[in-house]
């Protein structure tokens, strides 16, 4: 064999193993990447429920509003087809009250096209009837019958301050008596929504979070507080001194004042803080939530370790080559 034709085999041997180096590299970049991609849109692949005009609403009926006992209603009250709010005085309405005018009927119509969002929401989770006790992610969780709670229930937004929560309960939704909902890493009353598909019972000076899309009614029992809205399409609403306070995100409040306001009137511009359970840091126990600040960071070192293995592979096959075409000359 002459020199010339071992030279040329060298060189396509090279040409030809060079090639293969840089499919290998640019597919396991591409796995990389998409890897990544995925992983950073799962934080917030739920856009919110819309709730169009019910979302100035921070409790809303189809029948009746009963009150017991001097509740705080931070927000609009409304009822529509029912005509009858009772209990106020000695509940405060830091708001408008709307019975039965065209405000609340179409606040219940946006009603009900956002508890059929919010029912229709995928892919779901099911989940054990009891949410005690269980740390959650931004998603979608279901329960095929009653969902309930005992103790507290942690939702981490994992550093998202948009990221969602979704619960469908398949028929009611019962919470114990000072039982909580506890936001962490983020999370905000705003993006919590509970799809009900009878009737909610917030237990005795339970802490509750989130917005309720009941089908038929609502009670909220004594000194039970919540951060969200209490809206039920079908039935009555029932409290019984409660603090009741619509969310706004961004760490903005809904406006608020101690001076009970009538129907077809609007509220001052007062505020108070909202009445939830929020923490920045680590819950009692906890390393690093997977998916936060440190879970990107820790996704970022691998797509930088991972094109740079891609690179030391390919020079240490180019000097493999260098040695093997002159072992050939």
């Amino acid at each position: 064999m002459t020199s010339m034709t071992r030279l040329a085999r060298a060189g396509g041997l090279r040409r030809g193993f060079a090639a293969a180096v840089l499919a290998v590299g640019a597919a396991l970049a591409m796995v990389i990447l998409l890897g990544f991609a995925g992983t950073s849109a799962a934080l917030s692949s739920q856009p919110p429920v819309g709730l169009g005009t019910a979302r100035s609403f921070a409790v809303l009926a189809g029948a009746t509003v009963t009150n017991t006992g001097p509740s705080r209603i931070s927000g609009d009250l409304g009822v529509s087809p029912g005509s009858a709010v009772t209990g106020f005085p000695p509940g405060q309405v830091n708001g408008t009250q709307h019975v039965a005018d065209a405000v609340a009927l179409q606040a219940q119509s946006d009603l009900t096209t956002a508890y059929n969002d919010a029912a229709g929401r995928t892919p779901a989770t099911v989940v054990s009837a009891d949410l005690g006790g269980q740390t959650l992610a931004p998603g979608v969780y279901k329960a095929t019958s009653t969902m309930g709670l005992t103790g507290t229930v942690i939702l981490d937004a994992q550093g998202d301050s948009n990221a969602v929560f979704v619960f469908q309960a398949g028929s009611s939704l019962i919470t114990a008596s000072s039982s909580t909902v506890r936001l962490i890493h983020g999370a905000q009353p705003c993006n919590v929504f509970w799809q009900v598909g009878s009737s909610a019972t917030l237990g005795t000076n339970s802490t509750f979070v989130g917005s309720i899309l009941a089908l038929t009614s609502a009670s909220v029992q004594t000194g039970t507080t919540v951060a969200g809205r209490v809206l039920a399409r079908n039935g009555q609403v029932s409290l019984d001194t409660n603090t009741i306070t619509r969310p706004a995100c961004g760490g903005t409040t809904p406006p608020t004042t101690a001076t009970p306001t009538t129907a077809a009137t609007t509220s001052p511009t007062s505020t108070a803080p909202v009445p939830t359970v929020i923490e920045g840091g680590l819950a009692s126990g906890q390393g690093p939530a997977p998916g936060d600040g440190s879970d990107r960071g820790a996704l970022a070192v691998w797509l930088v370790g991972g094109l740079t293995g891609v690179a030391l592979f390919g020079v240490g096959a180019g000097a493999l080559l260098r040695r093997r075409s002159r072992n050939a000359a």
